[in-house]
């Protein structure tokens, strides 16, 4: 059981409608994931509709952050032959395959517009709770390690809101602001990448044996009811299909040199 000190946040309401849950069948390509996450985000701004989604990667790929260069000798050396793609929200290059990815898209009708880094402490101490159900001794790092900010992949970094089980970041995530909309997307790790041994997941971590499908259940629940609890499961419309095949041919087919955005972190 949990102490009250470790109850989970309590759920936000909702001035718009409500809140999609979208759980993607399948594992798709980056290319693909990022130009759903921008749809998403323009979905929020033009019709204030929240959006939590979960989904999966085809094959190992690196995302950069927004404004990470491209000349880093790691992309050269370490990750030559993975696929690449650049990100709406900053930060250090994220190396995704054996994760849980969300994302978050909220207009800028929803209570934690106005309150982004409100919606952080709310979906990471969502997931802290939800793995000590599960008798996994998570926490957030809460204090941020500055000399750690120089590091290409942003799970060598260290930022006050990561969830860390010991000294390992199990779960980080990052924002893009428009117009009062916010996109927040994160990945929790599951399992050690063989592109990147030294960060373990979860289930390497755990000392018990942990009923995965069980677990992924029991969190994006818990997500999608602090968020907003009068969710409904859907799918992306026929629209945000053929704009997300637009998106992706057009700005999301190969890297690009990251504009001079004041919109993004």
């Amino acid at each position: 059981m949990m102490s009250e000190a470790e109850a989970l946040p309590q759920p936000e309401v909702s001035v718009s409608a409500a809140l999609r849950v979208i759980i993607e069948d399948g594992a798709t390509s980056g290319a693909w994931n990022m130009a759903v996450d921008e749809v998403l985000l323009d979905t929020a701004l033009t019709n204030n509709l929240a959006t939590l989604r979960w989904y999966r990667w085809d094959e190992p790929t690196l995302s950069l952050g927004h404004f990470q260069s491209e000349d880093d000798s790691a992309i050269d050396t370490r990750f030559a032959a993975l696929p690449k793609v650049r990100r709406l929200s900053g930060g250090g290059a994220l190396l995704h395959d054996r994760e849980w990815t969300y994302s978050v898209s909220l207009g800028p009708g929803h209570p934690l517009a106005s309150n982004p880094r409100r919606l952080y402490s709310l979906v990471h101490e969502t997931i802290i709770g939800i793995l000590r159900e599960f008798g996994i001794p998570a926490r957030l790092r809460a204090q941020a390690d500055e000399s750690l900010d120089h590091h290409f992949l942003c799970f060598s970094r260290g930022d006050a809101n990561d969830v860390v089980i010991g000294q390992h970041k199990v779960l980080g995530s990052a924002q893009r602001r428009r117009r009062g909309a916010i996109l927040q997307h994160g990945a929790l790790l599951v399992r050690a990448s063989e592109y990147a041994p030294e960060f373990p997941g979860v289930r390497d971590l755990c000392t018990t044996s942990l009923d995965k499908d069980q677990l992924f259940d029991t969190v994006s629940h818990a997500v999608a009811d602090v968020v907003d609890s009068t969710w409904e499961q859907s799918r992306l419309n026929q629209a945000e299909r053929q704009r997300a095949q637009t998106l992706m041919a057009h700005n999301y087919s190969g890297l690009k040199q990251a504009s001079n955005s004041p919109s993004s972190r």
